[in-house]
């Protein structure tokens, strides 16, 4: 079996690729990384070390790499494979899907065998939002073919992978906590699972979940603790007023999601007291800034912060604690970031209120607003 895998950073290789591998996959890392891809080309295998007392090493061997700009190279490996993946960022989903629409019109003039193409992204319907973009550069008669043997199912993955730094720089190290969730409903008949794979029939309550949890927990660890002078997530968490701060955040979020879902609460609790153990773990090391970053993003309606504060809003829950995690991502002012700076020259020229209702959606005179601006007022002073 071989596989395609588009995006061969940390993520690429210390989760998905390795999973693919374990899975019996042949993986054919694709990245416009050029001295990335040269390494993968010379030595065909990398390292994957968990952040555990153990530090379990496992030897990721037979891949290959292409370089992305390469687009021919990129449609015949496609056109070969059973299975699509990426982690590229949602940003660069458009840009890919220009190599992926070239593989399938190979593949169409080739074979009838079906072929899955699967975004693991930080989004919802990561995969459907690939399929739209990739469907522009084919023709109708492609993408009536296409729709028999391209299936595109949507998932979910979580694992955290911290900022990397070794001498080896192929070399990956990944808690050993995974999730990664494939929505079965999306599969074409006769398609194989993938071992490793959990498939579920409804994926958006599993998707937000992680969201909800996960991504806006990291998150607000990271703008409160850069706040408070922290530099790593381990650091802010060993500060008992950030971990309890995190704690009620993660327990408004999770009001939401039982509300919204029906998980079980019990459950739900457990699963919240593991992604705070997870933010514990002491072998991680990761940088305050680097999750903090791209504030401009993490505030838009869609993502982590808003998202579920206005679902909460919606539901009759106060989202009191969402609200001071808004607030202390739009006083994140790390000057390296591009976003932070844009934001904080925003808000000396525009004010907050202007700034808050334009970036997270939420409008001048919404209460949550008001929220917010609380909570802005009284982080600052």
């Amino acid at each position: 079996m071989k596989a395609v895998h588009i995006g061969a950073g940390n993520i690429g290789r210390g989760f998905i690729g390795l999973l693919l591998s374990q899975a019996g996959y042949e993986v054919c890392f694709v990245d416009v990384n050029e001295p990335l891809v040269k390494l993968l080309q010379q030595k065909g295998a990398y390292t994957v070390s968990l952040a555990n007392s153990f530090h379990d090493t496992t030897l990721v061997s037979g891949v290959s790499a292409i370089n992305g700009k390469d687009l021919e190279q990129v449609a015949e490996a496609i056109a070969s494979s059973e299975l699509v993946t990426t982690a590229v960022g949602l940003a660069l989903l458009d840009t890919v899907s220009i190599g992926i629409a070239k593989g399938i019109e190979k593949r169409m003039s080739r074979s009838s065998a079906p072929l899955q193409i699967i975004a693991c992204e930080n989004t919802i319907d990561g995969s459907s939002q690939l399929k739209d973009y990739v469907y522009t550069h084919l023709s109708q008669d492609i993408r009536n073919k296409a729709n028999q043997l391209v299936s595109f199912p949507n998932a979910a993955v979580d694992r955290i992978v911290p900022i990397q730094h070794h001498e080896d720089p192929l070399m990956v190290i990944v808690e050993p906590f995974y999730e990664w969730l494939v929505d079965r409903s999306g599969l074409l008949p006769g398609v194989a699972e993938i071992a490793g794979v959990h498939y579920v029939d409804q994926l958006e309550p599993y998707i937000q979940r992680k969201l909800f949890t996960v991504n806006t927990g990291h998150s607000c660890i990271a703008y409160l603790g850069y706040l408070s002078g922290h530099d790593t997530i381990l650091e802010s968490m060993e500060n008992p007023a950030i971990s309890l701060q995190v704690q009620h955040i993660l327990e408004e979020t999770g009001s939401i999601l039982i509300r919204s879902h029906g998980f079980n609460p019990e459950e739900h609790s457990q699963y919240i007291r593991k992604i705070l153990d997870r933010f514990r773990n002491p072998y991680l090391s990761d940088e305050v800034v680097r999750v903090a970053r791209s504030p401009i993003r993490k505030l838009s309606p869609n993502d982590r912060l808003v998202y579920p504060a206005l679902q909460g809003f919606d539901l009759g829950i106060e989202p009191k604690y969402l609200a001071l995690a808004m607030a202390a991502a739009l006083l994140f002012d790390y000057q390296e970031d591009a976003e932070a700076v844009e934001l904080q020259e925003a808000i000396k020229s525009r004010g907050i209120h202007q700034v808050a209702a334009q970036i997270t959606g939420i409008p001048e005179g919404h209460p949550i607003h008001a929220l917010i601006i609380q909570k802005y007022l009284s982080l600052r002073t």
